[in-house]
């Protein structure tokens, strides 16, 4: 059973370039490039309450992902195996991208409630969770606890989602807001070793842009997809593309000006909170890119 859990020697053995493409593409699927993308895509073009949720889930997922890598302090396998160099010295157990691609394409598969849905979450969620160890950066423990997890935390998410509470879900959004600003003191008092990472500040400041631009977006700006889809999908694939330059350029002047890497984290988080929820909805409906009004 160690072996199976942690041996990774026999993976080398089985690496081509077709499936090392293959697996980085996976992989990709776990990092902040993708979600860039993704959540703010899936806002404007889909269904904003439902990427509204997920962008909630997926930063519950992360913080809590950080937070058992930092309790359980698990190495990672052997600098030797890894073909992956973006993962930095983040200890192993659980894996993230196991964790959130479970969580986040089971949530996306109960909330679309379609067939295909399911099969694309299992598929992803496999995947991503092969990645891992094709790669060399995570062992059979780390993704399998990853996966539980992730799939655990939906769980839980749907309970607190449902109608039992429906009296938390009808209170003033400042209430709601005012909830995930306490979440990152008291993760900071809780948390398992100093120092406590940015990505915490960070991942907070994520999840309280994102539901206050989101209410301001449906109080404010009642932003709805243009109905032609070409004029719908080609006008979000250029605002994705300010809002990459917004975060190569805003980041390389925030370093420049002596900034430290987590104010600019932090600073990036809420800008893309914001971009996603308010900014870009505003000039979709300013430059006559969304529905007519009524």
């Amino acid at each position: 059973m160690e072996a199976f859990l942690h041996d990774l020697s026999w993976v080398p053995p089985l690496r081509t370039e077709t499936l090392t493409l293959i697996f980085n593409g996976f992989t990709f699927l776990g990092y902040t490039q993708f979600f860039l993308g993704f959540l703010p895509l899936g806002y404007w073009l889909f269904d904003k309450p439902m990427f509204t949720r997920l962008a909630i889930l997926v930063g519950i997922v992360a913080l809590t992902n950080t937070f058992l890598k930092d309790l359980f302090q698990d190495p990672r396998p052997a600098i030797e195996f890894a073909i992956d160099k973006r993962v930095g010295d983040s200890f192993g157990l659980p894996s993230g991208h196991a964790q959130i691609a479970a969580a986040m394409w089971f949530w996306l598969a109960i909330e679309i409630r379609r067939l295909w849905a399911w099969a694309m979450a299992i598929i992803i969620t496999l995947g991503v969770a092969a990645s891992r160890i094709y790669l060399g950066v995570h062992d059979m423990e780390d993704v399998i606890a990853g996966t539980v997890l992730g799939l655990a935390i939906v769980v839980i998410y749907r309970g607190l989602l449902s109608d039992k509470f429906a009296f938390w879900h009808k209170l003033n959004p400042v209430i709601h807001l005012t909830a995930i600003a306490a979440l990152v003191p008291l993760l900071t008092y809780a948390w398992p070793r100093d120092p406590v990472p940015g990505a915490v500040l960070a991942l907070g400041v994520f999840m309280f842009a994102w539901v206050l631009g989101h209410h301001l977006q449906q109080s404010l700006i009642h932003h709805r997809r243009h109905p032609n889809w070409f004029v719908a999908g080609l006008s979000s694939l250029a605002a994705i593309s300010v809002l990459l330059a917004s975060f190569k350029y805003g980041g390389e002047y925030l370093a420049a000006i002596g900034q430290s890497p987590q104010t600019i984290t932090v600073v990036q988080s809420a800008f893309l909170s914001l971009f996603a929820t308010l900014i870009a909805p505003a000039l979709f409906r300013l430059f006559r890119l969304s529905a007519p009004s009524g």
